[in-house]
This record gives structure tokens, C-alpha cells and sequence, in this order.
């Protein structure tokens, strides 16, 4: 019996010196913390307003447009639900195509709307200009194209637009019904660091 008691005591000892071992490592061992927003360098917030014109060129040899998937062969849908294009379209000062080349629209939009022209856009804005050099946004939103003005949430940024939240604005500057090209004026609201 006293063997037992013996050994009732050294198991205990053992399972509490094996539990707390593993319980401090286990707070060694973060997942997550809360840090100051200093520790990553990051000044006063600001509103930034940019503004430039979107080519989505579809047409010639060198589109900047290019319809990679589709419902169907038989699809006859005026609103070509189910299309799905992947851009790599120039933005610029100016709406005409020789202007100042400020940065790229790159990413894809789908038709995904059966009742009207309405495009589930999903880009980055990579800007290659000035203090933008580098970094870019990141725009995911609905797109009904052939309303006036659309709005649309910036939901991420990198570079200078680390930790970036907002909305652009679209607005149709010009489109070619024969070939399907178009020109947009963006303008841009971003909050950022």
C-alpha cells in the first residue's frame, strides 16, 4: 500500500510538472497579439483622391481584354452571363490612349448578372508613377456598367496603401459598339497610412 501511495504521489507530481510545461510553452506559442500601430511605422491617416482613365481594349491585335471562359457555346444571353475576360488594361492621366501611362488595371470581371450588364469586377490598381510606384489597390464589386456613375469598395492596398479601405467611382467616358472598346474615368477615394 505504501508502494501505491508512493506512486499515486510521484504520477501526480509528474502530470503537474507535464501540464504546466505544456501550458508555458503553449503561451510562448502566439497566434496573435495586439500590437501598437507604431510598431509598424504607420503615421496619420489620410484621404487621397486619384483620378485616371481606364483602356479595356477588346479589339485589334494587342487587346488588353481577352475573354478567357463562357457559360456555354449556345449561351445567347444579352448580358453574356456566364463570360469571364482577364484584363491587363493601361490607365492613364488623360482619356486619350497616349497619355501618360500612370499605371495598370489587372485582374479579370465575369458577367454575372441575367437581367442586365452587371460585371463581378475583381482587380488591382499597380501603380507605376511617382510616390505610387509600386504599390496598388484592391477593387472587388458589382459593376452595372451602363449606369451613369458606379461605385465600387476598394477592400485592400499594399505599398504606400497598406491597411487601404474606400470606393471609385466609374464612369463611362466612351465605348465603341462595334468593337467593344472602352474608356472609364475612374476617380478614387482611399483612406491609407
Amino acid at each position: 500500500m505504501a508502494k501505491i501511495k508512493g506512486f499515486s504521489k510521484f504520477f501526480t507530481i509528474l502530470l503537474i510538472i507535464l501540464t504546466s510545461s505544456t501550458l508555458s510553452s503553449a503561451k510562448s506559442h502566439h497566434f496573435s497579439k495586439t500590437i501598437s500601430p507604431k510598431s509598424l511605422k504607420l503615421k496619420k491617416e489620410k484621404l487621397s483622391h486619384l483620378h485616371f482613365y481606364f483602356h479595356d481594349i477588346v479589339s485589334g491585335k494587342n487587346p488588353t481584354a481577352v475573354r478567357v471562359a463562357q457559360a456555354n457555346m449556345t449561351n445567347t444571353s444579352p448580358t453574356l452571363f456566364g463570360v469571364v475576360v482577364m484584363i491587363d488594361d493601361p490607365l492613364t492621366v488623360a482619356p486619350e490612349p497616349s497619355s501618360k501611362l500612370v499605371g495598370r488595371a489587372q485582374g479579370i470581371y465575369a458577367s454575372a448578372s441575367q437581367n442586365e450588364t452587371g460585371l463581378l469586377m475583381v482587380m488591382n490598381f499597380v501603380f507605376m508613377e511617382g510616390k505610387y510606384n509600386g504599390s496598388s489597390l484592391s477593387v472587388l464589386g458589382r459593376n452595372a456598367v451602363f449606369s451613369t456613375v458606379r461605385e465600387m469598395p476598394i477592400i485592400a492596398g499594399s505599398g504606400i496603401f497598406r491597411f487601404a479601405r474606400g470606393y471609385v467611382q466609374a464612369k463611362t467616358h466612351t465605348f465603341d459598339f462595334r468593337t467593344g472598346d472602352a474608356i472609364v474615368e475612374y476617380n478614387v477615394y482611399v483612406f491609407h497610412y
